[in-house]
């Protein structure tokens, strides 16, 4: 028999746009079946600081209000990355904040490293654990799809339409670096949504001749400007990831790969001027488009739906057009999933012309 009264829900990890339908759709969905849902502030930190920091999300409230269609977290999160030495001593307070809450279970939205480091605090609290996944890189594993990857697609495409203006006007050649860590989902569907001329990703290594060859063979077609994506995550020449600069924990994060080859194109090659543009956080902002609020919606449905057959230490995942639900186990095993390179996105791009690198 399902005891649950009362559930949690958090967001942990970086933010995207979808995050806020999610929550309204648990609060919905755990509503009408009588429960009572907590929303915890600030990812883990809500269950671990003293006093607690949350607040109970209800259909007249959180619901109704214009946060469940804006983007970024209604509820705060948190993406500092983790101490693995004080592993244990956070999963003791949290098993306290667990228990004088008395919840039953929890929802988790976020990636696989959040998620694991998650299922590891429920299992010492002794609670049920399902999983949403959330992330602009898309990747997540043993998911076709993550909240917030197809709001950020749309927002990069849409700046990458805006800079191809100015790099027509004057004739320049202008390099647009996006997120994604170390997969190239990202850069590359923008990309080609974006009509982008050149698209470096991780997975792939590249040139500067290639690059300057794709540069003067658009040159010899008479056009005076050109548009390249680059994936933060990729590496120069030499092999080095560049950083700008560094998480509390002092964690190198990625940045600033767009700056380094727009200096060495110009000192190597004068076809055109080059200048480049670093879209940073905006690329989680903007409200999430219909694609990204149905599958947050039905995400949500999915997870509210497990904890009330008994289920835990699942994920929630869009496989081959339906959600079903993967074990945890399983999605921390496989780590992140990085762009395939015999995905129809790569080949595609290679049909058109795109100088992706050295493939």
């Amino acid at each position: 028999m399902n005891t649950i009264k009362k559930i949690g829900i958090l967001t942990s990890g970086g933010d995207c746009s979808g995050l806020n339908v999610a929550i309204s759709g648990v609060v919905r969905a755990a509503t009408l079946k009588g429960w009572t849902v907590y929303g915890i502030h600030d990812g883990t930190e809500g269950l671990t600081s003293d006093p607690l920091s949350y607040e109970i999300l209800t259909l007249q409230g959180f619901s109704n209000t214009p946060w469940a269609k804006t983007a970024g977290s209604y509820l705060g999160s948190l993406n500092k990355g983790v101490n693995f030495d004080l592993l244990d001593m956070v999963a003791e307070k949290f098993k306290s904040g667990v228990q004088k809450l008395g919840l039953d279970a929890l929802i988790v939205l976020g990636g696989d490293g959040s998620m694991g480091v998650l299922e590891y605090y429920c299992e010492k609290a002794g609670i049920r654990m399902i999983g949403i996944p959330k992330t602009i890189d898309n990747d997540t594993p043993l998911t076709d799809l993550s909240v917030g990857f197809r709001t950020a697609c749309q927002v990069c495409m849409e700046s990458i339409d805006n800079i191809e203006t100015t790099a027509r006007s004057h004739h320049r050649a202008m390099i647009v670096e996006v997120m994604g860590r170390d997969a190239g989902h990202l850069a590359m569907q923008s990309a080609l949504a974006g009509y982008a001329d050149i698209c470096l990703v991780p997975e792939i290594p590249y040139t500067l001749e290639g690059i300057i060859n794709k540069l003067e063979q658009i040159k010899s077609t008479g056009r005076t400007h050109a548009v390249i994506v680059v994936s933060e995550g990729i590496k120069t020449e030499n092999g080095e990831v560049l950083s700008m600069c560094q998480n509390v924990l002092g964690e190198k994060v990625h940045g600033g790969i767009g700056e380094y080859l727009a200096q060495l194109l110009t000192k190597n090659y004068g076809g055109f001027q080059i200048r480049s543009t670093r879209l940073g956080h905006i690329q989680r902002s903007g409200h999430p488009i219909f694609s990204d609020r149905i599958l947050a919606t039905i995400f949500a449905a999915k997870a509210v739906e497990l904890l009330d057959e008994g289920k835990t230490n699942l994920m929630v995942s869009l496989t081959n057009g339906h959600v079903v639900a993967q074990p945890l186990s399983e999605v921390i095993k496989a780590g992140s999933s990085t762009l395939k390179l015999d995905s129809s996105f790569i080949k595609a791009a290679k049909i058109l012309g795109m100088y992706i690198g050295e493939i």
